[in-house]
């Protein structure tokens, strides 16, 4: 063999290990920020679930002050229930997924406004210990939901970013990771939301 072939072929060979290598760390890479984004999705899952599990005992606390405002009730158990139901797998964040997702959680939250602002409306429901402590503890997991929806958005940009990027776009197209969903905004949640009893 002369010594030219030989200098391509070790040339060729190293440049093969070279992306070959490459390759194995991109996917490695994708693996870890894909997995980033189910974790976070979950943390999300997770405090839509405290929240779920909080106003069974806020509709039973206010039931005892407003026994006539059946409807209001009715309609927070009701959006609880559809809100439950709809889940998303963390393999399948779709736009339409999250849309459906956030949708029935946005009806909950609604309907959690008509209750709490059932306490202006019956003074002794305002002073009840319980109503206020599981006010506050809605309020938090709230704040806490909000927190992990920006969470969640900024590792699936990071994932989003880390695949679209060229040459690892190539990779990512070839093992099939797709591009993650965001959760985005409501139609009219610029505006605040009107009470009406």
């Amino acid at each position: 063999m002369k010594k030219g072939s030989l200098i391509t072929l070790v040339v060729i060979i190293v440049l093969v290990l070279i992306g070959v290598r490459y390759g194995i760390k991109s996917n490695n890479e994708m693996v870890l920020k894909q997995e980033a984004v189910r974790t976070a999705w979950s943390q999300v899952e997770n405090q839509y679930q405290r929240r779920a599990d909080l106003i069974p005992n806020l509709v039973a606390t206010v039931k005892g002050y407003a026994e006539h405002e059946q409807a209001t009730l009715e309609g927070v158990v009701e959006a609880r229930a559809k809100a439950t139901q709809v889940t998303v797998n963390a393999d399948e964040l779709t736009p339409e997924a999250l849309e459906a997702y956030t949708a029935s959680q946005n009806a909950l939250t609604q309907a959690l406004g008509k209750l709490i602002a059932l306490k202006e409306a019956y003074p002794d429901l305002k002073a009840n210990e319980n109503f206020m402590a599981l006010q506050t503890q809605l309020e938090g997991t709230e704040n806490r939901i909000t927190t992990e929806r920006m969470r969640f958005n900024d590792v699936a940009k990071e994932y989003n970013t880390y695949i679209k990027m060229f040459p690892r776009s190539l990779i990512a197209n070839m093992l099939g990771f797709d591009a993650q969903a965001y959760f985005e905004s409501a139609p009219g949640a610029e505006s605040a939301p009107a009470v009406e009893f």
